[in-house]
Order: C-alpha cells, then structure tokens, then sequence
C-alpha cells in the first residue's frame, strides 16, 4: 500500500511560522528599541510637557494621554509592522517561495498575527507600566480588564488586518514607513489620542474621526484606566462602549474582506 502523507493543518503551519516571525523580530534589536521604546518615550514627553489636571476630577493630562497612548501603540505595531512586513515579505522573495511550500495564504497571515499579538501586548504592557508608576494612572478592577480584553483583541485584529490590506499599495518596502505612518499620524491628531478633550477639534473632523477605529479605541482604553467622571469630556459625554465595539467589529470584517481581495504572493498576481 501506498503511504498517504498527511500535510499539517492551517493551524499548525500558522503557529510554526508564528513561531519563525517571533525570532525574527527578536533577532533584529533595532527594531525591538524602536517599536517599544518609541510609542513609551512619546507617552513621558507629551505626559511630561502637560501635566495639568482636568477640572474637578482629580485626572491630570499624562494620566489622560497613558489611557489613549496604548490605542497608538497597538495601531503603530499591528498596522505598521504589519503593512510593512508584508511589502518586504513579497519584495524580497520570501512570500514566493513560502508560496512553493504546503503553507496556506490563511496559515502565513496567522503567522503574523501571531507576532503582532505577541508585540502588541507587550507595547500596551509597557505603555501601562509607564503610566501607572510615572503618572500614577489607576489600576483597573476586574470588570474594567475584561473591557480591556475584547477591547484589545478587536483593536488588534482590526489594525492588524488593515494593514495587510494596505501592504498591496505599497510597492517597495523602503516607502512602506513613509506610506504607512501617513494616516497613523493623522489618525491620532483627530481621533483624540494626542489632542484630548476631543471635542476641541471642529465637529465635522470629529465626524470623520468616529468613522475610524483608532477613535473608539482611544476612547474605550479611558474607559478603562480613567475615572466615570472624565466621560464628559468626550463627544458625546458618554463612553459608548457598544458602539465602540460595533465599530471595531465592522472594522475587523472590512479588513478581513480587504485581506482576501487584496492579498497575493507577488507582485506578478496583481
């Protein structure tokens, strides 16, 4: 009889080059500085430079800015890491030739999200640290951490989705940095992670902003670590956590939707 050779599953192949990313990463140091260090240096320069209190609520502006830093962190390391790492994959050859192997579309993309998810929780692990022993942000009670969790995950898989989407306009990896943080930066200045109460920006950009995600993830991790009574401070005086989570929810089905469209081994399949 003849052997039948099993292939390993989608989940196991997923896991192994999970496995391989992680390396990787931790074998380049330049990158581990600045993926961590950079987000937790702009969160003691900008919780450093304003460190007023907001009125009549004990909540000064840096603990303000850890709650909606750890937004910019899972954005800068699921969306620019993973927009970025899949232009160079497919530039320099690796994804065709991952494409001659058994592996699956499906178990390389879970391989990367494998390592964002790993470098996005040690980013807001960081963020949270800073926060609570430099600006003595709160510590959350149990109910506010499961918030934190699916707040995380969707955050994360939106972000991370987005960014394989928009890895196919990226047509050489050495402008992936400058594409990528075009909209990360802008992003932040009208979704109320750097200029905060939001609602000093014209309605209209804030209009905009709600169509994002990065808005309603900024928001939802005040939530979190801040008091009830700074919910006054956002657009609508409320914290909205439903309609936080059914606007990352579409995100999350947009950017799987986009991933399956756009996605392919190289540049020849566009």
């Amino acid at each position: 009889m003849t052997a039948v050779q099993i292939l390993p599953s989608t989940a196991m192949t997923g896991l192994s080059r999970g496995r391989v990313e992680i390396l990787q990463f931790v074998r380049d140091r330049t990158a581990m500085v600045f993926t961590f260090a950079f987000p937790a240096m702009l969160l003691l320069l900008f919780g450093t430079i304003f460190g007023d209190s907001y009125d009549e609520t004990g909540v000064s502006a840096s603990q303000v800015y850890s709650a909606s830093m750890i937004a910019y962190g899972i954005l800068s390391t699921a969306f620019i890491t993973m927009g970025s790492g899949v232009a160079m994959d497919r530039e320099d050859g690796t994804l065709k030739r991952l494409h001659g192997t058994p592996i699956t579309s499906s178990a390389y993309l879970l391989g990367k999200l494998i390592l964002v998810l790993v470098l996005s929780v040690t980013e807001a692990a960081v963020l949270i640290l800073v926060g609570i022993l430099v600006f003595d942000m709160p510590v959350p009670d149990a109910a506010h951490w499961l918030t934190f969790a699916w707040l995380f995950l969707l955050s994360t898989f939106a972000c991370t989705a987005c960014g394989i989407a928009v890895s196919a306009i990226v047509k050489h990896a050495r402008t992936a940095g400058a594409i990528l943080n075009v909209p990360v930066v802008a992003l932040q200045f009208i979704s109320g992670v750097f200029i905060h109460p939001i609602t000093q920006l014209p309605g209209w950009l804030i209009t905009v902003a709600s169509i994002f995600p990065v808005k309603w993830m900024s928001q939802g991790f005040r939530y979190v670590f801040l008091p009830d009574s700074m919910k006054q401070f956002e657009a609508a005086g409320q914290w909205e956590l439903g309609r936080t989570a059914l606007v990352l929810g579409a995100w999350c089905v947009i950017g799987l939707v986009l991933c399956l469209v756009t996605f392919r081994w190289t540049e020849k399949d566009r």
